[in-house]
This record gives structure tokens, sequence and C-alpha cells, in this order.
């Protein structure tokens, strides 16, 4: 699907813009071109384009606000769409937290676009999927995966003169590979802005050697012991407790970041020393839109210095209340590390468990940002340096806040997409001590 061009889509928004009779108007523009192919039991299964472009439009009368969304782009509904949020303002109580549109921002454009991506074809699409699938029939192995790919633009304009127009693409492949049996799972990931980053017939063997090594996994007495994280692994567990990273919940008391009696940890030290995070919109492996979805500019700060908590989330609403300076919120999380992969990690421990992936992970408190969780698709014994066996999974519970503090050593870091969390990430594998797992699982 061809795109309206970029002169195109801001004509149409500066004409929304003029359209509105409200105190403030802001009106944004996405579109999207987002293909797919799955397979199971060796076989595609579905496959699928889906072309969407949409406007949606937030008038403000004072404090009161109405929004609409359309998907036609000529002149009548255009007012229809302006009207139509203009009413459902008039009818809306007053919003007691409500800010005005953001003023004008200066965007400094990020690389999120990749040609390459942008001319992903069905064929393509089927050609990941054949060779995911012959390799492991090969084998006689079992294969499910599923490979999603977008191409896309997003534009902002408001009627404080605000204007931005950006690009994107992303591509997610993932297989699980089984053993014909049941008794074995292997799972590879792979995210990329660049599709030609993606090797299918080498990612699938990944899989396909864990799938193979885990089919006589032995039961191992839950309890705490030195594991090695995959990225994947990892990046459900700080994912997740990045949420809590937002101003308001640390400050009203509902985060780990809140401090007893009142007021937040901004500047303490949380963590191993070692522990880095920052939020880069133009990091060129990870690159995300230079602004985010209130329409605000993102910055390259850090959230976590040495161990130091160096900044925290404030909506713009939370920092106008408490006099702090409001910047986009995070669109990726990049952990810094070393320069070891994974396996040069399992070479240094002398005992240990490898960990593939984490998954099903629930909260149990907030407070402590105790998790509970899932191992899967490979779990392994390390003794002096080398896998011996394959492990039966465990359920663990772990905060990633106690986790980050009982750091052995980090790898290097690499991208990844968590099942809990939007965030681009880019994440090292981690050895870690005293991981606590509290029983066993019989699933693969």
């Amino acid at each position: 699907m061809a795109f309206p061009t970029q002169d195109q889509v801001k004509a149409i928004l500066e004409k929304v813009v003029k359209l509105s009779k409200a105190d403030e108007c802001t009106a944004v523009m996405a579109g999207s071109t987002d293909g797919n192919i799955r397979f199971a039991l060796n076989n595609v299964s579905t496959s699928g384009i889906v072309n969407d472009t949409e406007l949606a439009v937030t008038v403000a009368y004072g404090k009161r606000v109405g929004s609409a969304t359309i998907n036609a782009f000529d002149d009548a509904s255009l007012a229809r769409v302006v009207k139509r949020a203009e009413e459902l303002a008039m009818l809306a109580p007053e919003n007691p937290e409500f800010v005005p549109a953001v003023a004008k921002q200066a965007y400094r454009a990020s690389p999120t676009f990749d040609a390459a991506t942008a001319a992903i074809t069905p064929d393509l699409r089927a050609d990941v999927a054949a060779k995911s699938i012959a390799a492991c029939k090969a084998e006689k192995l079992i294969a499910a995966g599923f490979l999603s790919d977008t191409s896309n633009f997003s534009a902002t304009a408001n009627s404080n003169g605000n204007y931005g127009y950006q690009t994107a693409t992303r591509a997610n492949y993932t297989c699980t590979v089984r053993t014909t049996d049941g008794r074995g799972s292997g799972w590879v990931g792979k995210d990329v802005q660049d599709v030609t980053q993606l090797n299918a017939d080498t990612e699938v063997r990944v899989a396909m050697r864990k799938a193979a090594a885990s089919a006589e996994a032995r039961a191992l007495e839950p309890g705490k012991y030195t594991v090695i994280l995959e990225p994947a692994a990892a990046a459900g567990l700080v994912s997740f407790m990045i949420r809590f990273f937002d101003a308001r919940q640390a400050d009203e008391g509902r985060s780990f970041l809140s401090k007893k009696g009142g007021g937040n940890k901004l500047g303490e030290q949380v963590y191993d020393p070692r522990v880095t995070m920052i939020a880069d919109p133009w990091n060129p492996e990870a690159a995300v839109m230079p602004w985010d979805n209130t329409g605000l500019a993102r910055e390259r700060q850090a959230l976590v210095q040495d161990g130091k908590i160096a900044n925290l989330n404030y909506s713009r609403f939370w920092a106008q209340k408490t006099g702090k300076t409001a910047v986009g919120q995070p669109g990726n999380l990049l952990m810094m590390g070393g320069t070891k992969s994974t396996a040069d990690l399992v070479r240094t421990t002398e005992r240990g468990i490898l960990v593939t992936r984490t998954w099903y992970i629930r909260m149990v408190d907030p407070q402590t940002v105790l998790l509970t969780g899932l191992t899967r698709d490979g779990t392994f014994y390390i003794e002096n340096g080398e896998i011996k066996y394959p492990l039966k999974n465990f359920r663990f519970n772990e905060s990633p806040v106690i986790m980050l503090n009982n750091i052995d050593e980090l790898g290097r870091p690499v991208r990844v997409a968590s099942d809990e969390s939007s965030l681009v990430m880019m994440i090292p594998p981690m050895k870690l001590r005293d991981f606590t797992f509290t029983s066993l699982s019989d699933a693969v």
C-alpha cells in the first residue's frame, strides 16, 4: 500500500487544525503496512498483510477534552471528524489533570527506517518459513514460528505550531522447535530494524540444538542457584521493572522507588554499580521515534547510572504539579554490559543453570517488584564451564532489583523484544548469584 506523501500528510494535518474552533487542537496521523507469516507442525498456517491509515483529532475547550478518529481524508470527512471531537469535548466533564497541547518541539530525526524492511514481499516471508521448516524436517524436529514486519509513518501537528513526521520499520522472528515426542524444546528470537540482518537458516539452528539437547531433562531440587540468563530471559524481568520508573508512582508510595516517609529514591544507590541503563532514541542499533505519544520530544537520558537512580519518568501533569521538567517517555532501554557472549559466560561458570527464556511473568509485590514466572524452551545445568545435561523447567520467585544486586558478570548487550513491554531493548546476558527457583514445572 502506498502511503500519502509527507507533503500530503502535512496538508491534511494543517487543514484539520485550521478547521477546529476549539481552544486547541491536536491532529495525529499514522499509517502502517503490517505483514506476517505463521507456521506450526512444519507447515505454514496463516499469512497476511494489513494496511491501515488513521487520523485522530483531539480538541479542548478549557479543561474539557474530546477525541475522534477517522480513516477517510476528503474535506467532508475531515470536517466531520473535527466536529465530532468538538461535540464530545462540549459534553465531557472537566479533566482535573488536564495539560495543554505541547508547545512547538524541536524533533531530531532518528534512524528508524530501513528500505529493505519496507520492501519485504510475501516471497521473503515464505522463504523465512520454508528455511525454518526445512532445517527442522531434515533433523526430524518440529517447527512453530512467526515472522511479523511493519513499515509505518507517524505525523503530529497542533494549534501551537508543533509538527513532526517520521517513518519506521521493524521485523520480529521467533521460532520454537520441539522434538517429535514433545520432550525437548528450544526457542530463538530475533528483533531487527533491517531485515537483511535476519538469517532464518542460521537462527533456527539455535532452537534446534536446544530442542535436541533438552529431551532428556532431569529434575533438580528448587533453591537458590547461580544462573546465566540469556538476553531474552533477562529482558522479561527487566522490562517489568522499568514500568515502575514513573515518578508519580514513586512519589505516591506505590513503587519500589518510593522512600519511606515520602518522596522517591532519585540519586540513591539501588543496584550494583555495574548497572547502567539509558534511553536514547538515536541509538543506531535500537532507534525509536524522537517523540512520545503526547508529542513531547524524547531525549537521551540515563535512568540508572552506575547503580544509582539517575532519572524518573515524569508525565506532563506530574512534572507541572511537582515543578519538574517533563521529557518524552522513553521508547527504548539500553543496558550496558561487557564483551562476552552467553557461551563465554558459561565457560567461566563452575556450577550453575542456563536459562533460555522466561515466560508467564506476573507481579507478586509491587513494593519490591517481586515477580513470579517460568523458565521454558531450554534450561540446562552447567558444571566446570560446560553444559552437562538438560533440566526440567522451574517456577521462579525473584525481584529484578535483587537480581541486579547479585551480579557476577554482564555480557555483550544484544537487541531483544520483550513480551512484557513495547520497548526496543538492548540487554546483556547476565551471570547472577542466588537466583530463586521455588518449584519444578513439567512443561517443556
